[in-house]
C-alpha cells in the first residue's frame, strides 16, 4: 500500500464552535487515535481533496507540530449538501499490528457471461479485512474472464496473503446475471430452428411432439 504525507496543527480547543471556527478558515478538524493519546489537530482542507476522492486506499505519514505518525483513514464526515469535508478520523497504526479496514474492489478482464449477453452486477464495493499494514493492498483486484451468466464470486472463493477477510463467506461480490436481451434470445431460439425449415422438416417436427 502506498504512502501519503500530510501535515498539521494541533487544536487548542474542542468543540463544536472551534471546528466551526477551522472550517471558516478552510481547514478540516481531525482526530488521531489508537496510539497513546488522542490527538486534536487540522489540516487545510485543501490537502484533502486528492487524498479523500481516490478510490484507493493509502496510509497516511502524518506531521502534527513535527510529530510523526503513520495512521490509516478510518471515517470522513462530509456536508450533506455541499460535500465539502468536515471531519476526519484517522486511525495510528504498527508495522507489527494487525488493522481491521475496507478496501475497495475493482475488476480486471472481461466476463465471458457479459460477451455472451450477461450483465455485470457489483455487490459489494468494499471488503472488511484484517492484517498488518505492509499487507494491505490499494484496492482488491478481481479477474472476471472466466464468470459466465448465473456464476458469482464470493467472499469465501478470495484469497489474498496475509489478509482475511471478516464479511460473511457466502456473501456475493461480484455476479452476472441473465440479462433482458440475453433471456430474449434464449426464447427466440427455439422458434427461429423451425421458421426456415422445408415442408417436411416441419412435418417430422410436429409429428414428433
Amino acid at each position: 500500500m502506498k504512502s501519503v504525507a500530510l501535515s498539521g496543527n494541533k487544536r487548542t480547543e474542542r468543540g463544536a464552535s472551534d471546528a466551526n471556527s477551522l472550517r471558516k478558515e478552510k481547514k478540516v478538524p481531525c482526530n488521531l487515535y489508537g496510539g497513546k493519546e488522542s490527538i486534536l489537530f487540522a489540516v487545510e482542507e485543501i490537502k484533502f481533496n486528492k487524498l479523500i476522492n481516490t478510490h484507493e486506499v493509502h496510509l497516511v505519514d502524518l506531521d502534527i507540530d513535527g510529530a510523526k505518525f503513520k495512521a490509516i483513514i478510518k471515517e470522513v464526515q462530509f456536508h450533506p449538501v455541499t460535500d465539502r469535508t468536515l471531519h476526519v478520523d484517522f486511525l495510528e497504526v504498527a508495522n507489527d499490528k494487525p488493522v481491521v479496514i475496507e478496501i475497495p474492489v475493482t475488476v480486471t478482464g472481461t466476463s465471458q457471461g457479459v460477451l455472451a449477453g450477461g450483465k455485470l452486477r457489483m455487490v459489494t464495493r468494499r471488503l472488511k479485512v484484517i492484517g498488518l499494514p505492509a499487507a494491505l493492498p490499494e484496492t482488491i483486484e478481481l479477474d472476471i474472464t472466466d464468470i459466465k451468466i448465473g456464476q458469482s464470486i464470493k467472499v469465501g472463493d478470495l484469497k489474498v496473503n496475509g489478509l482475511t477477510f471478516l464479511d460473511a463467506a457466502n456473501a456475493v461480490v461480484i455476479a452476472v446475471k441473465m440479462s433482458r436481451v440475453a433471456v430474449l434470445e434464449e426464447e427466440v431460439k427455439p422458434e427461429a430452428s423451425t421458421e426456415g425449415a422445408t415442408p417436411a422438416a416441419k412435418e417430422e417436427t410436429a409429428t414428433a411432439e
